[in-house]
């Protein structure tokens, strides 16, 4: 059609409806939305990832911590140079320190070193070593986590009274571990963490759970009053 003019063989962007016809009209051109678009999903994704780094460096202060596993006294369950992941929150008691439980604490003798161990006599209970074998409270304690190459040893100790707010603590490589057995009980407030999940290397990537129930044996703490240190 041929209005009020010649013909300059140009198609209206809109059709019969030229921008000018109406001055409220809005015209937006697709690069430019586009290009509008693409940097409005960036700030979207930028506040995003910033919001999600807080979030994670929260639950690393807060909540849990890699560490790094040093030494042979943890095998078979942990190997030299593998790496954990622990749960902090048990520091206040979330949950509590259980029989069985794999934590990581400061060594007392020397509070610069951390420790891997794991949670052999709870406060309140007596532990004692006779012929390579633990007895709570003079029940036998089972454990199907050893490995027999590994704890060959059969040595007799004497019994040790757990004291109120201290672990009795013991490697599963019973031959080469340096634990309670030999520099006494770890205070609870050393205590810093619980093994929760290995995840490195990728191979061996897993939940770090109790593997027994300790039957027979008592779970819950005796309570006794406190005794001076």
């Amino acid at each position: 059609m041929l209005l009020f003019g010649k013909k300059n063989g140009r198609v209206p962007a809109f059709g019969d409806v030229h921008p000018d016809d109406d001055r409220d009209i809005e015209v937006r051109r697709l690069r430019d939305e586009s290009r509008t678009h693409f940097w409005g999903e960036a700030r979207l994704l930028f506040r995003d990832l910033v919001f999600a780094l807080m979030i994670m460096a929260l639950v690393l202060v807060f909540v849990a911590q890699p560490v790094k596993v040093e030494g042979t006294s943890m095998l078979p369950r942990l190997h030299d140079g593998e790496r954990i992941f622990v749960n902090k929150l048990i520091y206040y008691g979330l949950p509590e320190i259980e029989r069985g439980d794999i934590v990581v604490f400061w060594f007392p003798n020397d509070p610069g070193k951390s420790y891997i161990k794991r949670v052999i006599g709870l406060p309140g209970e007596t532990v004692q070593v006779r012929g390579g074998r633990i007895f709570v409270n003079g029940k036998e304690v089972q454990e199907p986590y050893l490995e027999n190459a590994l704890n060959v040893a059969a040595a007799d100790d004497p019994p040790v009274y757990v004291k109120p707010h201290y672990y009795f603590v013991m490697g599963d490589n019973r031959d080469n571990s340096s634990d309670s057995r030999s520099w006494g009980l770890v205070p609870e407030k050393y205590i810093y963490g619980k093994a929760l999940f290995r995840y490195w290397p990728l191979s061996e990537a897993s939940v770090i759970r109790h593997e027994t129930d300790y039957p027979g044996v008592p779970v819950q703490r005796v309570e006794r009053p406190d005794e001076p240190e």
